[in-house]
């Protein structure tokens, strides 16, 4: 068996795996009778060793992340080897697990295969009276012996001949989950993620900067992979506060005090739509609303909100209960509603005139901007990355920017 050097221990998997079967934190430490910081600390520890975020939450309920679930199998036979271990010819479900570390267990189980402390010592790279406490230790904190100490060398007692292969498939298991969060920190550690809200169109002004971005690192950065991923402007919160995103580029004119950032740009929004509509409507905007259905972003982007703050200045309660209100996270299907099926929405001026057969525009007046923001944590490296992306974006997306598209210095 190939020797490992574990940094877990029993009771550690043992609570993980409790609260993502009781999908919370105060449910696992209310079943284990553990203090409930304990059992916070345990998970925690777990998500450092594994570099890997096991649980989110969506308003107030407990979510396992997808990494939590794919390794559940994992911790499922985890803790069912912590129980035989501790439970030797019992089926008796035991909660107060001790916290007994997989180098413990790796150790005996070279001492058992050596027949021998000092050989074990020396294949483990430790002291030979530094083994035989640690041994004693282990005997301890299972409450039964493991080994039969003698002239001749070192044998097994029957419990310590069952606790071989549990030691094993324990040992297995974490080589596993520390082995694939491993190949993933490391991938992880080389590549910066950017989460962005979703461009207009491939002319529009977040997709010119996010690929001038892009060239521009690969060519400064060649060895530090970017990885660009589009959504709306409260998951890519969510996601900057899990570490999901190291800097994410948001269409709202302000982000949560917690991070740190700065204000790109600003640029007129227009009403849009088929330039037949507005030539039978004329000046008639609120007539235009409540004619036509409205194709928008869903609440969670910055450019839903600035739909609603115009709708809710422009009409009454009673004309917006009658409107017909269209959501599509999707700003391509959005602008293919405008262009083909005679809906209206509210758009970016610029990055909409940029689209081929661009769509009739009306602009909303000085109070209805796009505002975009990039924010980054609170902490240098991040600062760092945050304040070289902002340059290599600002740098080459001014040149084609209209008189009202106003980038901030």
């Amino acid at each position: 068996m190939e020797h490992i050097k574990p940094t877990m221990d029993i009771a550690t998997l043992s609570i993980v795996h409790a609260i993502l079967e009781e999908r919370g934190i105060r449910r696992a430490a209310k079943a284990g009778n553990r203090p409930v910081a304990s059992v916070s600390a345990a998970l925690k520890r777990f998500e450092a060793a594994i570099a890997v975020p096991l649980v989110r939450r969506e308003g107030g309920n407990f979510v396992p992340t997808l990494e939590a679930q794919s390794r559940m199998a994992d911790l499922a036979a985890a803790n069912r080897a912590i129980q035989l271990l501790l439970s030797p010819g019992s089926a008796t479900q035991l909660y107060i697990v001790p916290s007994i570390s997989l180098t413990a267990l790796d150790r005996f189980v070279t001492v058992a295969r050596s027949g021998s402390i000092r050989g074990a010592a020396r294949t483990a790279g430790t002291g030979q009276p530094q083994l035989t406490r640690q041994m004693a230790d282990l005997e301890r904190n299972l409450g039964y012996g493991l080994l039969i100490r003698s002239p001749s060398g070192i044998a097994c007692t029957q419990e310590g001949l069952a606790a071989i292969p549990i030691a094993e498939s324990l040992l297995d298991i974490w080589q596993r989950l520390s082995r694939a969060s491993g190949d993933r920190f490391r991938r992880a550690a080389a590549t910066w993620r950017l989460g962005s809200v979703m461009p207009l169109g491939p002319e529009s002004e977040i997709a010119r900067m996010l690929a001038a971005l892009t060239a521009e690192w690969h060519r400064a950065r060649p060895r530090q992979p970017l990885f660009i991923s589009s959504t709306t402007a409260d998951e890519l919160i969510a996601g900057l506060k899990n570490r999901r995103f190291d800097v994410v580029l948001l269409d709202l004119e302000t982000f949560p005090a917690e991070f740190e950032g700065r204000l790109i740009s600003r640029a007129p929004l227009a009403l849009t739509g088929h330039a037949s509509l507005f030539a039978a409507h004329g000046e008639d905007i609120r007539g235009l609303l409540q004619a036509r259905p409205i194709a928008v972003p869903s609440l969670k982007s910055g450019l839903r909100q600035q739909a609603e703050q115009f709708i809710s200045e422009t009409l009454g309660e009673q004309d917006r209960n009658r409107l017909t209100v269209t959501e599509v996270d999707s700003i391509p299907v959005i602008l293919n509603l405008v262009m083909n099926h005679g809906y209206l929405s509210i758009l970016p001026e610029s990055s909409a005139a940029r689209v081929r057969n661009a769509p009739a525009m009306r602009r909303l007046g000085p109070g209805y901007m796009q505002s975009l923001c990039l924010a980054w944590q609170k902490n240098a490296l991040s600062r760092q990355v945050g304040e070289a992306m902002l340059a290599m974006m600002l740098a080459t997306s001014i040149e084609s920017k209209s008189p009202d598209h106003a980038a901030i210095p």
